[in-house]
């Protein structure tokens, strides 16, 4: 496959390395495109670029052209849901990663607690309702932001091969991811295969399921695997296995990003 990875992260949000570190450990691997992705500024989150993106934007320029000889280099965004847009990018990775309820923002990966204890709070212990609402807002990342890239899916099932928060096969979560997956398809945005959490040890699998992938490729969906790296040592974690099981769920190509345009390398 052509190595490549378009979900990085780094000490300018919550990564671990600086930009040239992650370059550098790329151009060590023998990747042709390396994107970073900064979480967009999102207030009260320090998780996120803060508190604006003119120093990422500087930074990742510079090494553009420090390194154009030898990787490109891609100045991309992970937009979220309720951040305000960012313009101006070379690509956008639209991801939810909050169920808002009132004013208020429930992060769906940060800890497994906080999801079972809005569950209780707010959704009256109904698990599936969370999962509606949360699916009900990816449904609409592309239009909301603009992406090019649907981030990880299925982020709400992080913890679940450790924690017993959701329910896959239940009829109303299924509906639910299922609507999101054939409104999504409408937009031709690219759909990531991501490794993330199978490199913090958390997943076996990637993002999203077996399932939604084989549904993703019947409507005609495309897909890109990334990384969601937050360490340069796991810049193309899990990339063999994500490859095979995108060849398993039907698809016959991945995409990449190159040059400002969507190209395609068999599987």
């Amino acid at each position: 496959m052509i190595k490549c990875n378009y979900h990085t992260h780094t000490v300018l949000c919550d990564g671990k390395d600086t930009a040239e570190e992650l370059v550098l450990e790329a151009i060590e691997k023998g990747f042709k495109v390396l994107g970073f992705s900064a979480h967009s500024p999102l207030s009260g989150e320090d998780w996120c670029l803060m508190p604006d993106t003119k120093e990422y934007r500087k930074t990742i320029s510079e090494l553009k052209e420090k390194y154009k000889d030898k990787i490109e280099i891609l100045c991309g965004i992970e937009q979220d849901y309720y951040s305000e847009k960012e313009e101006g990018f070379d690509f956008v990775i639209g991801s939810v990663h909050c169920v808002k309820v009132g004013d208020k923002l429930i992060a769906v990966d940060d800890k497994a607690q906080i999801v079972i204890d809005a569950i209780n709070e707010h959704f009256q212990g109904d698990s599936d309702s969370f999962a509606k609402e949360y699916f009900r807002t990816v449904s609409d990342v592309v239009n909301n932001t603009g992406a090019d890239i649907i981030g990880h899916l299925d982020l709400i099932e992080k913890f679940c091969e450790q924690v017993s928060i959701f329910n896959p096969d239940s009829e109303v979560y299924k509906k639910a991811s299922e609507e999101a997956v054939q409104e999504l398809c409408s937009t031709g945005a690219l759909f990531e295969i991501n490794t993330g959490a199978m490199a913090r040890g958390l997943r076996t699998t990637p993002y999203p399921s077996k399932r939604l992938l084989k549904l993703i490729h019947t409507c005609g969906g495309d897909v890109i695997i990334n990384s969601d790296c937050h360490d340069k040592r796991y810049l193309d974690y899990g990339f063999e296995e994500a490859l095979a099981l995108a060849k398993e769920c039907g698809f016959e190509r991945i995409a990449y990003l190159s040059k400002g345009k969507i190209e395609f390398a068999e599987i």
